[in-house]
């Protein structure tokens, strides 16, 4: 008998295997004893047909499987060919969505077998000895790097630097070496350069404008330029007597910064108001991105000096376009001149400021000393511009010529005229065959301008002969109103600063007429900084001692030259370079690569800026020498006898003074001091005094000698006790005194030889 059945559906909650009555699965028990086996033919198809309530369907068996597709009822799916371009931009996405994974993948697949390997740490010993072996590895290569990309491997020889002339001319050529400073023929009659000239003081002085680069944190550096070097009379006068801030009355010094943070705008506002020197440009602050340029585009527009408040000089700049631009007197700052700030006391309103003749760019992180800066561009200012280049030859004219010759010396025909056939035929021929220009298209001439007087000067240390160094360097107001305006320098504002500033002179359409004046002896980094341009404390004194033995040097190395010359088969080739002599770059104080040392470890704070100073009794004080520090100090040098009588022509920048302790050793050793020491003093006293009568004379001496200048007992019985503890072999006579006393001064010559 046969019921209606009610059909289940998949949806109402029952698994299909419960509900199709199709299923392999039987409800009767499993009997107690094994099934028969199977036939050897055996399909393995189920009893049921229908595909949605097959096997594969259940839950129990995990995922469901993907139904192919030739098995549905719907339509295959065709490929269409679209040219549109969000196909396209579809198929580059995928593409390259396509090529990550597979780079993924890959790297995977790298690493997986990288871990694998036999030789890969897995123990805790091995894994820290692995990475201490690739810290090593890493921080060796980092050194490795930084050696290789350090363009300053070797001390320069800054004591040839010193003696052979400087360079002045024209910007260097691109093919000049850069480390030329010697070249055949050596100079035999070698006259080393001295400063300042005899008419320094008949020349106008000249204006300048210096700006101090720094930043919205740099509070305390700026404090310290305004106390030291912006202000102090000794380098606004030089040195001695001085000159009365004469030469450094149009001199003026302010702080150049870029746009403050927020944090700092309200400080720096109120350093503004209080001292009246500093200078906010419209740039985010930056080094190497275009801050110079502003500089100078604003130092175009708004820099102005003091104008000269005398008129006894023999040479006044009368002839300069920029000299009759004037502006009101602004608020001064406590460092300016005493010239200006008395100029305000006096008239009311004071007298107009005018245009510098140099603007100068310089790193808060160096010391300036404002007269020797000064004095060395008044003399670049009234030196004769350099000539124009002579025109290039023109070719044709020079062809023309050759064919001339050509066919006067010889029988063969001279080449055709083709004016001449042109006017056969009757016809004109075109400009460019005949090269004249077309009458239609001539335009009537303009008169030529005057030629400029303007100085056109780029002054600073010339580096590895292609650039000025960043620590300072002055461009003559002519440069700087070009570098303002001219639109392919606004296109090279990024990059190191001194490197595009030197571009841009080299880019001017008078490049050839710029003098590029070099100062490489009185522009040095700070002793304690051990770089290729660091050494002690310089003064003249200490200068023409080194002269004199360069040139000893020079004529050594010509006699060996002309030996090996006559030797050899082929003479040198004139301009060939020679390299420089290495002791050379010798210096008492510091030492290329190492950081500085004392040359005692007790000494005082007036001792060890002594010993700061180059070829300096103090900086040879060792401790098993028979000089000792306190012998090293009364026989010291006053500023006097340093500067040989001179108010100027002694250092003019010290770089590189990153440290706080740094810049006042440097303030130290370059301001202060005495002019005469006691030493000294007694010396000219004992000169001075005439002996009684000839049985006197001979004691005399010799008491003066034995101490060092000193008529007294006291003085000579200290020098001969000292002489005597130090150094038993000699004995406490004066003559060895006075051996004692010059040894050190030996013992630098010897050591240079």
């Amino acid at each position: 008998m046969l019921y209606p059945t009610r059909s289940v559906e998949p949806s109402e909650g029952y698994p299909p295997s419960a509900a199709s009555v199709c299923s392999t699965a039987t409800n009767t028990p499993l009997p107690s004893r094994a099934s028969s086996p199977l036939p050897f033919y055996y399909s393995g198809t189920s009893s049921c047909s229908s595909d949605s309530e097959s096997e594969p369907e259940s839950p129990l068996l995990g995922r469901t499987q993907r139904r192919p597709l030739w098995r549905d009822n719907r339509p295959r799916r065709r490929w269409s060919l679209s040219i549109g371009a969000t196909n396209a931009d579809g198929w580059r996405r995928r593409r390259r969505w396509r090529d990550v994974v597979w780079g993924l993948r890959s790297c995977k697949r790298v690493v997986r077998r990288l871990v694998r390997h036999p030789l890969f740490p897995k123990t805790p010993v091995t894994i820290l000895l692995t990475l201490l072996f690739l810290t090593i590895f890493g921080v060796s290569l980092t050194f490795l790097l930084i050696y290789i990309l350090n363009p300053d491997k070797d001390p320069l020889p800054w004591r040839g630097y010193c003696t052979l002339p400087q360079y002045s001319g024209g910007p260097p050529s691109l093919s000049l070496s850069p480390t030329a400073l010697l070249q055949t023929p050596l100079p035999t009659n070698l006259t080393p350069p001295a400063f300042p000239p005899p008419d320094l003081d008949s020349l106008a002085p000249a204006g300048v404008f210096i700006g101090v680069f720094s930043m919205d944190t740099a509070v305390e550096r700026r404090m310290y330029v305004r106390s030291t070097w912006a202000n102090h009379v000794r380098s606004r006068e030089g040195a001695g007597a001085g000159d009365g801030g004469v030469g450094t009355s149009r001199t003026v010094v302010r702080f150049i910064l870029g746009q403050p943070r927020k944090d700092w705008e309200r400080r720096v506002q109120l350093e503004m108001d209080t001292y009246n020197d500093m200078v906010i440009l419209p740039v985010q602050e930056n080094m190497n991105s275009g801050k110079t340029h502003a500089f100078f585009s604003w130092a175009a527009n708004h820099s102005w000096v003091p104008p000269l408040y005398q008129d006894n000089f023999t040479t006044m700049p009368e002839e300069f376009s920029y000299t009759n631009a004037t502006s009101p007197a602004p608020v001064l700052a406590s460092h300016d001149p005493a010239f200006a700030h008395q100029d305000q006391l006096m008239h009311s309103p004071p007298r107009p400021w005018v245009r510098p003749d140099f603007v100068v760019k310089a790193d808060d992180d160096s010391f300036v000393m404002l007269a020797e800066l000064e004095a060395r561009l008044r003399v670049e200012l009234y030196k004769e511009p350099l000539p124009p280049p002579p025109p290039p030859p023109d070719r044709k004219q020079q062809w023309s010529q050759q064919s001339h010759v050509q066919a006067q010396g010889t029988d063969e025909p001279a080449i055709l005229d083709f004016n001449q056939i042109a006017s056969y035929f009757d016809f004109a021929l075109p400009s460019y065959v005949t090269g004249t220009p077309a009458t239609t298209s001539t335009v009537p001439a303009t008169p030529a301008e005057p030629p400029s007087r303007d100085p056109l000067v780029f002054w600073g240390y010339l580096v590895k002969n292609r650039f000025m160094a960043g620590e300072l360097y002055a461009l003559s107001f002519a440069l700087v109103d070009w570098v303002s305006k001219d639109p392919l320098v606004k296109t090279m504002t990024r990059g190191a600063e001194d490197k595009q500033t030197s571009k841009w002179i080299r880019s001017h359409p008078k490049a050839s007429q710029i003098r590029w004046s070099s100062e490489r002896c009185w522009i040095y980094d700070h002793p304690r900084a051990g770089t290729v341009y660091s050494h002690g404390f310089l003064f003249p004194s200490e200068v023409k001692r080194v002269q004199e033995g360069v040139a000893r040097d020079i004529e050594r190395l010509a006699q060996q030259l002309a030996k090996e010359t006559s030797t050899a088969a082929v003479a040198v080739p004139s301009g060939q370079n020679v390299p420089a002599p290495e002791k050379w770059s010798h210096s008492t104080v510091s030492t290329f690569g190492s950081r500085y040392s004392p040359p005692s470890g007790d000494l005082s704070l007036e001792y060890s800026v002594e010993a700061l100073v180059e070829g300096s009794d103090m900086s040879m004080v060792h401790e098993d020498s028979s000089l000792t520090a306190d012998l090293a100090w009364k026989y010291r040098e006053g500023r006097r006898k340093r500067y040989a009588g001179q108010r100027v022509g002694g250092t003019v920048v010290v770089h590189f003074i990153k440290k706080n302790m740094w810049f006042l050793e440097t303030a130290a050793a370059l301001l202060h001091g005495e002019d005469v020491t006691p030493m000294e003093r007694a010396l000219e006293h004992a000169r001075t005094v005439e002996p009684s009568d000839s049985a006197d004379s001979e004691p005399a001496e010799e008491g003066v000698s034995s101490a060092g200048g000193a008529t007294d007992g006291p003085p000579t019985a200290e020098v001969q006790g000292s002489s005597a503890t130090t150094d038993p072999d000699m004995g406490t006579g004066a003559a060895n005194t006075r051996t004692m006393v010059r040894r050190p001064r030996d013992f630098r010559d010897r050591g240079l030889q």
